[in-house]
């Protein structure tokens, strides 16, 4: 279950990511534009307004979302992204920080290109960061037990894969990004996995196992993201941008 509150405790964080993406994409007047995982649709509001004639699709898999999405506004709707085909006038499909949690998007997004019309563009963007010590602290505390609920070592490509992927389309660009981000709080790495790569792990744990496991985990990131003297953290999170136009 996803905790759009939890998520959106960093929302100016996640939200610049999704800005440069979007700021790539050079639609004059697109037909459709198409949030793929609009998360709680803080973000979805601003492809209407940098589009203002395109009917703006959105959706997430996930019902709270959605339903925070509706609550701001946006006209969101459940639905999977690993059956979702776009429509023929669908010339703009932005996912932002979604195609991780699926093993398979490579060849989605293959599918997706296929099913595009002629000049649409396709954007999207995933962490990079896996290799880093907030994700290795996570699989090293939740141990073999929990190996199960992690779905690879590596769940995205490298930046050249990607642009492999994209090579036929007539524009590619892709490129990575490593933001060091300042946070603040007593835990703020352990409060930001807690809204994404947490998720599985506290899905298959008691409510005692949990705290247990959160216990263990907390002064692991500490250490490794050591807090300052003025009580701001850095957080180095690398993140893989791609854009094409088909």
């Amino acid at each position: 279950m996803w905790d759009p509150a939890q998520y959106l405790a960093f929302a100016d964080h996640r939200a610049r990511p999704f800005y440069e993406l979007v700021g790539r994409v050079r639609a004059a007047e697109p037909r459709r534009v198409v949030d793929v995982g609009c998360g709680p649709g803080n973000l979805t509001s601003s492809l209407a307004q940098r589009w203002p004639s395109a009917v703006v699709e959105a959706f997430d898999s996930s019902p709270e979302m959605v339903e925070a999405a509706r609550t701001a506004g946006v006209d969101a709707r459940v639905d999977d992204v690993t059956t979702w085909k776009p429509l023929p006038d669908t010339d703009v499909v932005v996912s932002n920080a979604v195609l991780q949690w699926v093993a398979e998007h490579p060849a989605i997004v293959s599918g997706w290109l296929s099913a595009l019309p002629a000049g649409a563009w396709l954007a999207f963007q995933v962490p990079g960061n896996y290799a880093d010590p907030s994700h290795r602290l996570i699989r090293e505390v939740a141990g073999e037990g929990l190996a199960h609920v992690f779905r690879a070592d590596k769940p995205v490509l490298d930046p050249v894969e990607y642009a492999d992927l994209l090579g036929d389309c007539s524009t590619v660009d892709v490129w990575e990004t490593t933001y060091v981000q300042r946070l603040s709080g007593e835990d703020p790495v352990l409060e930001w996995v807690m809204g994404t790569a947490l998720r599985p792990v506290r899905a298959a744990l008691s409510s005692t196992d949990w705290d247990a496991y959160v216990a263990e985990l907390a002064p692991r990131l500490r250490e490794a993201y050591p807090q300052r003297a003025d009580g701001t953290t850095w957080f180095p999170f690398r993140r893989i941008f791609a854009v094409a136009r088909v």
